[in-house]
């Protein structure tokens, strides 16, 4: 037996510091649980079908950003704070952090007015920015992804528009894992303290980059295969229940009130 073999090995590796590596796992962890949330079957809180939904968010948008009443921004943000009375501790997180920090970007951006002032118009704009935000958030945590596709098709959405967005999603998923599990890989095989992690990382970035074209082409064989034209078609037509009514009795409601404080 050769006499390397019975020497003990002593080897302790030096440490490293691997923060990047944990910070990009965590991350990508966090927009594949937000993905799969939105993707995943569940309970329709607040009974309303999705064509309503997208008709409802795209009224309060359109009137909040139209008005000029600080009365009327202020109603609009009471009844976004009822709305978010109804989600879970998570999303409302999730909705508000969105939501002040593209205002708070709004009002960086719109700041020099003030010394010129223009204060109070650079209040509403980031208060109708914070507004708008939210309730497009609250839209995207109340509806399924599928609903929401559903919904564009009634309203006659380009298919390819509707097609891109589709396979977004779905794809953002599936690179995603893919991606997470490299990183683990070079994680759990990095030994010891190592000066070229930038390069295992540039690594990483092509073959995500091999790896998409490759599925892209697979499932362009797929669908040609199954005979997909870009066509969607809408099988499951929505039915419209008691909730459905008083969410257009509400949309009136608030119309109504934005005629009003317009006039004053």
């Amino acid at each position: 037996m050769p006499e390397w073999l019975l020497k003990k090995d002593n080897y302790i590796p030096e440490k490293d510091k691997d923060a990047f590596i944990n910070k990009s796992i965590l991350s990508i962890l966090g927009v594949l649980t937000r993905f799969r949330l939105q993707t995943e079957a569940r309970a329709n809180k607040f009974g309303i079908n999705a064509v309503l939904k997208v008709v409802t968010t795209f009224i309060l948008i359109i009137f909040v950003s139209l008005t000029k009443n600080f009365s009327f921004v202020l109603i609009s943000g009471v009844f976004l704070l009822v709305l978010i009375n109804f989600l879970s501790i998570n999303e409302i997180k999730y909705i508000l952090k969105i939501s002040f920090v593209v205002a708070i970007f709004t009002l960086i951006i719109l700041l020099p007015s003030v010394f010129l002032g223009y204060g109070n118009n650079t209040l509403m704009i980031t208060l109708k920015v914070l507004i708008s935000v939210a309730f497009v958030n609250i839209l995207a945590c109340i509806t399924q992804w599928n609903d929401l596709i559903r919904a564009l098709k009634i309203f006659h959405v380009p298919d390819m528009f509707i097609f891109v967005l589709d396979i977004t999603i779905k794809y953002i998923i599936v690179l995603g894992e893919f991606s997470l599990n490299m990183i683990y890989a070079l994680k759990l095989r990095s030994v010891g303290k190592s000066n070229n992690k930038s390069t295992s990382l540039s690594g990483i970035v092509g073959t995500m980059f091999i790896k998409s074209k490759e599925v892209a082409e697979e499932m362009y064989g797929a669908m040609e295969c199954r005979g997909f034209t870009g066509e969607y078609k809408v099988y499951n037509k929505f039915k419209f229940c008691l909730a459905d009514y008083i969410c257009i009795i509400v949309n009136v409601i608030f119309i109504t009130i934005y005629f009003y404080f317009d006039r004053l």
